[in-house]
């Protein structure tokens, strides 16, 4: 298992504006390859900080959110914005563009669970 600290990918892919904001801190649980050639399914659990910002990004594949603590809020293309709290999913389809943001002040987590395409990054900036 690795922890991987995303502060410089969220500075690259957000630009100076939000350069600021404290990144998510990604910790990959498991990785399998999958019944289905060419297919690998990652589990990770996502902290983010208070104000603590994804940005706009898509995975080659698709992601199962559920919440462990907090409160998170989901920008995800095409649907309203949705705030979740501890308990509470979220499915994001293949390819869609999404956001996420720790709204309250205490440290918020989620386990991202991602059924993808092995072989291609696991996150691909929106453009």
């Amino acid at each position: 298992m690795r922890t991987m600290l995303v502060a410089g990918l969220a500075a690259l892919l957000a630009g100076p504006a939000c350069a600021q904001q404290p990144a998510p801190v990604r910790n990959d649980l498991q990785r399998h390859d999958l019944s289905i050639a060419g297919w690998e399914t990652v589990q990770t659990r996502v902290d983010f900080a208070p104000g603590a910002v994804a940005p706009p990004h898509k995975h080659p594949g698709e992601e199962i959110i559920y919440v462990l603590k907090g409160t998170l809020e989901y920008t995800v293309a095409g649907k309203a914005l949705q705030t979740l709290k501890a308990g509470e999913v979220l499915f994001i389809p293949y390819g869609t563009v999404h956001s996420a943001r720790n709204t309250g002040s205490e440290t918020a987590s989620e386990l991202a669970t991602y059924v993808v395409e092995k072989g291609k990054p696991l996150v691909v900036p929106a453009k």
